[in-house]
């Protein structure tokens, strides 16, 4: 039985962790060849070994920094050194700085999460184009959040970010088309490394969450965030491109309360 991506080549960025952890296997299950990208060397390395081992699939790790622009580079001229070519860009990797108000959020908290994020993505992609056009197309999947849609507090920095690559997403979109580029966005809620560590954190959390969420459960990352890549990566959505694609259980219809818990004490200068 031919498996989707048989034959590809895709980057998952922050793939050896949380969410990127997860999508990196789903796309490996089906047949892609994958770098695993992430400031952690040894982790992406740890997990390219594990796919290998489970799937059969081509993988390799590779340590970088998302928002250096030479790492960018170069981990898009090793996957194509590596295995001939690139098909897929998944820009997973992200950064949430410490949750404090947006008055008290510093130049060099949005300066890092945007370089991370829209810079990173802009490279990435810049890189990526002409070894997709060369392939003939290409997919690429960005990342936003329903962060960003709610406004959520504490993560003034984020949501510019993330609304930013939503419009990086549309643009890339409308001006690639034309090679048979397709550029799309998800904005996940799953359990990820920053859904886990605000579990730690926030007496609640989950039961909020999962409160509101009209299937009652957090996502998982392979099984629940994972296939929808697979999806926008494979020739199924070969008709998809600008979306912005909302993987969340529903969490989008009812939103979610992102009043933090210490807001008296945040607005006296405590974290």
């Amino acid at each position: 039985m031919n498996k989707l991506l048989e034959g590809k080549v895709a980057i998952v960025t922050g793939g050896a962790k949380g969410l990127g952890y997860g999508i990196s296997r789903a796309l490996a299950s089906e047949g892609a060849s994958v770098l695993i990208s992430g400031r952690d060397g040894a982790t992406a390395e740890a997990v390219a070994a594990e796919i290998e081992r489970d799937f059969g699939s081509k993988a390799i790790g590779l340590a970088g920094d998302m928002g250096v622009k030479d790492d960018v580079l170069s981990m898009v001229q090793a996957a194509v050194d590596s295995f001939g070519g690139l098909d897929i860009l998944v820009n997973n990797a992200s950064l949430l700085s410490a949750g404090v108000l947006l008055e008290d959020k510093t130049d060099e908290m949005l300066r890092r999460t945007l370089e991370i994020g829209v810079w990173g993505n802009w490279w990435a992609m810049q890189a990526a184009f002409p070894h997709m056009k060369k392939r003939g197309g290409g997919s690429v999947i960005n990342f936003s959040s329903i962060d960003a849609q709610t406004g959520a507090w504490l993560h003034s920095d984020y949501n510019i970010n993330k609304l930013g690559i939503e419009g990086l997403t549309r643009s890339a979109a409308v001006e690639w088309g034309r090679f048979n580029i397709r550029v799309n966005a998800i904005a996940p809620t799953g359990l990820g490394q920053v859904f886990a560590q605000l579990v730690r954190d926030v007496p609640g959390f989950m039961e909020t969450v999962v409160a509101s969420n009209p299937l009652k459960r957090a996502g998982d990352p392979e099984k629940d965030i994972g296939p929808v890549v697979v999806f926008l990566a494979s020739e199924m959505s070969r008709f998809v491109t600008g979306e912005m694609i909302n993987v969340d259980g529903g969490q989008n219809l009812p939103g979610y309360v992102s009043i933090p818990h210490n807001l008296e004490e945040l607005e006296k200068g405590g974290t």
